[in-house]
């Protein structure tokens, strides 16, 4: 669960080797981009001549490019794609993506494939016609006045070729496409975990929005929607499960199922599946090594399901030494979150959403 790379960045700014495991693809290609010097020139003069040859080929090869629109994606996608996207908007992605395809520095090619996504996946001022893509929780707009793709690209070209952009040192980072219950990493190999696993009843739906550019990177929805079902918190229904849970789990369980079975059925999947991720913490963790676990608590039914308490009672039957939870409050103003701006200021999701418990935990 790396995420867009935050921690693996600040990690190889301080000299760590750092590994992340994500199975979210657009997760793993902003990290690599991320951790990856690319120097602003090379970024600029490729992203410029693939611009270049778009906008050649939009106003001159306009019947190939709807003849790729055709052809490059199924049917699903394709409705997808016509729902979500206008015509020239299309059009224009098309012919900036087919250029960037054939840039040959992986870097630079990843580094551009991330700016095309970023005016896809914005607050509001996106290319598509959906708003409040950046929250996760989008709707279509249809008199929605869209920019072209082209100029979108261009400023984010600009804005993102910076120096600096990416730590420049000689320790090695990976990415890698694993689950964090199933690593693949070596027992007892680790000195430090950090991560932040999703709300329980996916409150953040990441999948909803990443598709948005994910189709465009080559990705078709059936396959997004298979990597959707393993997220953690995903609020499908686990037919068999029999992770043996503690005392305050199955207490808290019991008394959510009195208001809702299903709910109840869903933060069960929930748990079992963030124990074997502490599990996997605790493999892979060497003897005094510890585990920085954030972490958001849930609202379900009227009823706070004490996430974090929770989450520390599971680690500390697996052999964890808790060291206690702190708590974090977050500035309402700089969350790219989907919190509500009109009704009761302390509505349920709001204050869920702007506070955050940190669990430490240590492996003896």
């Amino acid at each position: 669960m790396s995420g867009s790379g935050t921690t693996l960045v600040e990690a190889q700014r301080l000299g760590r080797r750092a590994i992340g495991c994500d199975i979210d693809p657009l997760a793993r290609l902003i990290a690599a981009v991320k951790l990856t010097p690319v120097p602003p020139n090379e970024a600029l003069q490729s992203g410029r001549a693939a611009l270049e040859r778009a906008r050649s080929d939009y106003g001159t090869r306009r019947k190939d490019l709807a003849g790729e629109l055709r052809s490059r994606f199924d049917g699903k996608t394709r409705d997808f794609l016509d729902y979500w996207f206008q015509r020239d908007r299309q059009l224009e992605l098309l012919a900036l993506l087919r250029h960037i395809e054939g840039v040959e520095n992986q870097p630079v090619r990843q580094f551009l494939q991330v700016a095309v996504s970023s005016t896809i996946i914005a607050k509001s001022g996106g290319v598509s016609l959906a708003r409040d893509l950046a929250h996760t929780r989008p709707h279509r707009v249809l008199d929605k006045v869209t920019p072209s793709a082209f100029m979108a690209f261009e400023k984010r070209l600009k804005a993102n070729a910076v120096p600096g952009c990416a730590p420049s040192s000689t320790v090695r980072t990976e990415v890698l496409a694993a689950s964090a219950s199933d690593t693949g990493l070596s027992p007892a190999s680790v000195d430090l975990v950090v991560t932040s696993p999703p709300y329980a009843n996916n409150a953040i739906d990441y999948m909803r929005a990443h598709k948005f550019s994910l189709v465009w990177l080559g990705w078709n929805l059936d396959a997004l929607a298979d990597i959707r079902k393993t997220y953690l918190g995903h609020d499908a229904l686990a037919p068999e499960l029999s992770t043996s849970l503690p005392d305050l789990c199955e207490t808290t369980l019991a008394r959510l199922a009195e208001l809702d079975a299903r709910k109840a059925q869903v933060l069960r999947r929930y748990f079992c599946e963030m124990s074997e991720v502490l599990a996997e913490m605790h493999r892979v963790l060497r003897s005094g090594g510890s585990a920085i676990v954030v972490v958001g608590t849930s609202t379900l039914r009227g009823m706070d399901v004490e996430t974090h308490k929770a989450l520390e009672t599971i680690a500390g039957g697996l052999g964890f030494v808790p060291a206690g939870i702190g708590v974090r409050r977050l500035d309402r103003d700089k969350r790219m979150m989907p919190a509500r701006w009109g009704g009761p200021r302390q509505s349920q999701i709001e204050h869920r959403m702007h506070e955050e418990y940190v669990i430490g935990l240590v492996k003896p």
